[in-house]
């Protein structure tokens, strides 16, 4: 049976919740089949590739709702992300937990097929992964790439999903939010790390974090600004202390044209 480390406040809800939901719901599942569907789908996006070009790019998030409240209860992710793609978003992150954020694993799915990703917009599955299966899961639902938050996961837990996110082709978006998070993601051999704004033990943001550690990560690391992103001027910050790109939610879900507002953060 899966279990989910001891986090404390409302994470530890979120992973004991999800512990249950990956055993209630993948406990039958044939992992071997899991990866032969995985490895059958081809022709997966680059992540690094897409963040990594010289310039501040986005990763524009699509979800229905969060722990600060209810943004699109009725949107249809795949009309999103096409706006998100006109905007000239790199990547689109979308949420597939349904209990706290409203999404599933159809968003996913139905996004992967869409013109959207067809055009080049990469796939990032944004779930609470705590298990292999989920792995193969996302792989096998055609997610370009996932991610992994390292205060969800012991050190070892870290390095055998990311070991086989790798071998499945995907990328990972590995997260971190203090200064041991990061020698632990470092250690595991990640090569996108994303520095959450956002504490998620006591869901506090502050963009100051990505300020303090932006700096000290290695320049060939694919290096992510995520949460309390709210405009022009907070991008340009962490985009002085180094980051390649910025993963946004919030401030996007709540414009009524997605589109320009991926513009105007993108300074367009």
């Amino acid at each position: 049976m899966t279990t989910a480390p001891r986090t404390g406040t409302y994470l530890n809800e979120i992973l004991a919740h999800k512990a249950r939901e990956v055993s209630e719901r993948l406990d039958g599942a044939d992992m071997a089949e899991l990866e032969a569907r995985a490895r059958a789908v081809t022709g997966r996006l680059s992540l690094a590739s897409a963040l990594k070009t010289g310039s501040l790019e986005i990763i524009a998030e699509i979800k229905r709702r969060s722990p600060s409240g209810e943004f699109r209860l009725d949107l249809d992710p795949v009309d999103v992300a096409n706006e998100y793609r006109r905007g000239g978003a790199a990547a689109v992150s979308v949420l597939t937990d349904e209990r706290f954020f409203g999404g599933s694993l159809d968003d996913l799915q139905r996004v992967y097929a869409s013109d959207a990703r067809a055009e080049g917009l990469v796939v990032l599955r944004k779930e609470f992964i705590i298990d292999e299966r989920q792995i193969a899961e996302s792989a096998a639902s055609g997610a370009d790439a996932i991610l992994l938050i390292v205060v969800a996961l012991s050190a070892e837990q870290l390095g055998a999903l990311l070991r086989l996110t790798y071998d499945l082709g995907m990328e990972a978006l590995v997260e971190v939010h203090d200064e041991a998070e990061v020698e632990i993601a470092l250690d595991a051999g990640t090569r996108i790390i994303g520095i959450n704004n956002r504490d998620l033990r006591r869901f506090r943001t502050d963009i100051a974090v990505s300020e303090r550690l932006l700096p000290s990560l290695p320049a060939n690391l694919v290096r992510v600004a995520e949460s309390g992103i709210r405009s022009r001027e907070d991008v340009q910050r962490v985009r002085e202390a180094g980051a390649d790109a910025v993963l946004i939610g919030e401030t996007i879900m709540k414009s009524d044209d997605p589109a320009g507002r991926v513009k105007e953060l993108r300074g367009c």
